[in-house]
């Protein structure tokens, strides 16, 4: 396996509006007003991504996902929709369900998707990150009805080797813990990094006999699946990792049937089990010019569906509410959206099925939210 420096390959990405125009993806005439918008929401793209964007195309899919737009700033939205920082008991650490434990283990990507409902995030040194993976280890110790983590950041996998080492080496030893789960799109912005990096993958096959180990990834569009990109998800099946897919639906992305069912057949050929739509939060930057309201999107899940196979088609069309995460399972012809509480912040209310009106302009539920319950 030829060892790969994905840390320097970091060092040629976009980052700058001047950086976009001597691509070719916008015109030296627009440098300044992308200055503006990079200055608010920063950009960092990869060579490797940059070359799956067809130039010249501002409504091309790929090209939405991680070039700047005007759109970030006119728009409205909330900072955080659902609701971590109230569910924030540590620094890094959220425990929002009884048994699950979710770490910001880092706010550095390898590319920063114009989606991401975590714009509001603070950098950390590495010696930083590592006090907060000692806490988070220590953390799952002092609570039993923890049985499984979700390492997530920004991207698990851009924590060097020795942070990653030290989380695995301390969970493993955690009996009461099921399992672990990393948070990382680099098996589409940078496959390079795991199927490159043979200290990686040693490691997580070292720890994988320990404990089993998901990668939760997130492919939003077929163009994403790429022969590197199965290269990654491969080796990764090789050493026994599990990669799970959440999917998020994107205004002009991937926001009809045709892309989705081509996307999630892509992804079951690969061996990736696509376990959630997630309905894109309209956070601050990012509502309304990716947002699908629900009366256009559970029609596009609803066709999906039905040109899916048993094995594909079992996905969840979901939202992370402040709530917990709902699972959308229908609308009435009277207009009402039809969803199941599938996790819960206050276990009360787990597994309840109930109504809420919705129109045309809905694309998230209001936080005081009146459960007409089934």
């Amino acid at each position: 396996m030829q060892e790969y420096d994905w840390q320097k390959e970091l060092e040629r990405n976009i980052t700058s509006a001047e950086g976009l125009a001597a691509s070719g993806l916008i015109a030296e005439r627009e440098v300044e007003e992308y200055s503006a918008i990079i200055e608010k929401y920063p950009l960092n793209i990869t060579r490797y991504y940059q070359k799956l964007i067809k130039k010249n195309d501002y409504n091309d899919p790929i090209f939405k996902m991680c070039v700047a737009s005007p759109s970030e700033l006119t728009m409205g939205g909330s900072v955080d929709v659902s609701g971590e920082a109230e569910n924030t008991v540590e620094e890094g650490l959220q425990h929002k369900y009884n048994n699950t434990l979710l770490v910001l283990s880092t706010n550095v990507c390898a590319m920063y998707c114009r989606h991401c409902f975590r714009k509001r995030m603070v950098g950390l040194t590495e010696e930083e990150t590592l006090s907060v993976t000692d806490r988070a280890v220590e953390y799952v110790k002092e609570h039993p009805e923890v049985d499984n983590i979700l390492i997530t950041g920004g991207d698990a996998f851009m924590n060097t080797n020795r942070v990653i080492e030290t989380y695995l080496k301390g969970l493993c030893n955690v009996e009461h813990l099921k399992f672990i789960r990393f948070g990382t799109r680099l098996p589409v912005v940078l496959p390079q990094r795991i199927f490159g990096d043979k200290q990686l993958i040693e490691m997580l096959a070292k720890y994988r006999k320990q404990k089993t180990i998901y990668v939760v990834t997130q492919f939003n569009h077929p163009r994403e699946l790429t022969a590197e990109a199965e290269a990654a998800i491969n080796i990764l099946r090789e050493i026994g990792i599990h990669t799970l897919n959440q999917s998020v639906l994107l205004a002009g992305v991937n926001d009809n049937a045709d892309t989705l069912v081509k996307l999630f057949n892509g992804l079951i050929g690969l061996g990736v089990s696509p376990y959630y739509l997630f309905q894109c939060r309209p956070i601050k930057g990012v509502k309304g010019y990716f947002t699908v309201p629900f009366s256009k999107g559970w029609p596009i899940v609803e066709e999906t569906r039905a040109r899916l196979s048993g094995v594909a088609k079992r996905f969840r069309f979901a939202m992370s509410h402040i709530k917990g995460k709902m699972e959308i399972i229908g609308m009435t012809q009277a207009g009402e959206m039809l969803l199941k509480q599938h996790q819960a912040k206050d276990e009360v209310n787990l597994n309840k099925i109930f109504m809420v009106p919705v129109n045309d302009n809905t694309y998230w539920l209001p936080d005081n939210i009146e459960y007409n319950i089934l």
